[in-house]
């Protein structure tokens, strides 16, 4: 028999206090009736699970970065019930119905780390990090890019009032919104250093910097490097890349979703996020990948095509270490490749991305 209304309780994140509510499983999120009559609707896009992936636990989903509500549900079900309405959820979520091969999986990564380290050295972490990634639950890469976050940008050298950060949210939205499926709740950080460079996280965050921002000449321009990260992410290009800088007991840990082993690593990955390097093939798909994600959001791609241009010509000219170049390096044939990709939407209307706003007033938002 189905159950239609489960009893948990609703944190709005202004209070420590929580109120008894009710949540329903809709066909496109939850809605949450709190006993003072309030009503909530939160979209399955925006939740993320933060606790309950373990037998017993209970189960709490969050929602928002800045001022995160929760929502916590005691009764354990609830999950297998939420898999079955909705089954097009895939790994967004915990399923319970997946929990005997996840133990499976971390008992026998358990018993085998000496396996494991032996045959690091026969063939290598990369070689163990490709089989590995696929089955790193979503909660434990938020954990580590919230984590090298703090290390890579911490709060008190991000710019940018959540009312100035509103058009890159935008631009998100905009890339995001043709996707049918996302398990990731994409969030942009602009930090304070006048570097030129961006960074994709595991788990959803992208670290963009001031001076990125600055070259930048258009929203059309960022889109272009903001479809590009989120498909590091989407792809799990960051993980992957990441976790081949790790050590054995970190890649354990992130298949058994220890979280304490993600905020561990995570501290010390800062360093390992700046120095990078991507695969020619990861670049490869995350230049055509992102190429179609502005294709598919109508956004202009000559800005995309643009941006790579000019980094070309002023390579020479740009100030050693870590920018862009040294991360991501753009040559004559990947510019290419993204004309031949762009060149399929020559007959297509492009959307102008925000019309109004005042683009050289908005590469400043550092600076106010």
């Amino acid at each position: 028999m189905m159950k239609s209304v489960w009893n948990g309780h609703y944190l709005d994140g202004k209070t420590a206090a929580s109120q008894p509510a009710a949540i329903v499983i809709m066909p496109t999120g939850l809605e949450i009736r709190t006993e003072a009559g309030e009503s909530f609707r939160w979209t399955f896009r925006e939740i993320r699970q933060t606790q309950g992936s373990y037998r017993g636990e209970p189960i709490r989903l969050e929602r928002g970065r800045e001022i995160t509500e929760a929502v916590v549900i005691p009764d354990t079900e609830f999950l297998t019930e939420l898999h079955r309405r909705v089954p097009e959820l895939g790994l967004r979520y915990h399923n319970p119905a997946l929990r005997r091969t996840r133990i499976s999986l971390t008992v026998l990564a358990a018993s085998a780390a000496a396996a494991l380290s032996a045959a690091a050295y026969v063939w290598g972490i990369p070689a163990l990090v490709s089989v590995v990634t696929p089955f790193v639950p979503i909660s434990w890469e938020e954990n580590l890019g919230e984590s090298t976050a703090g290390g890579l940008a911490p709060p008190d050298q991000r710019c940018g009032r959540p009312d100035q950060l509103k058009p890159i949210d935008h631009i998100v939205s905009t890339l995001t919104a043709p996707l049918t499926y996302q398990p990731y709740r994409l969030h942009v950080i602009v930090a304070k250093d006048p570097i030129l460079n961006a960074f994709a996280l595991p788990g959803g965050t992208i670290v963009v910097f001031r001076g990125l921002i600055e070259r930048t000449d258009s929203a059309d321009e960022l889109a272009g490097v903001l479809a590009h990260e989120i498909q590091h992410i989407l792809k799990r290009h960051t993980t992957r890349a990441m976790l081949e800088e790790a050590s054995t007991a970190v890649l354990i840990a992130a298949v058994s979703g220890d979280a304490s082993g993600a905020i561990t690593y995570g501290l010390k990955s800062a360093q390992v996020a700046g120095t990078l390097r991507y695969s020619r093939r990861s670049e490869e798909e995350a230049d055509a990948e992102g190429m179609k994600m502005l294709l598919a959001a109508r956004v202009n791609p000559a800005g995309m095509i643009r941006f790579f241009e000019r980094l070309d010509r002023e390579a020479p000219e740009l100030p050693a270490g870590l920018n862009f170049l040294s991360t991501h390096p753009v040559t004559k044939d990947r510019i290419k490749r993204l004309r031949e990709i762009a060149s399929a939407s020559s007959n297509t209307k492009h959307v102008r991305l925000l019309p109004q706003l005042d683009w050289k007033a908005f590469r400043k938002l550092c600076s106010t």
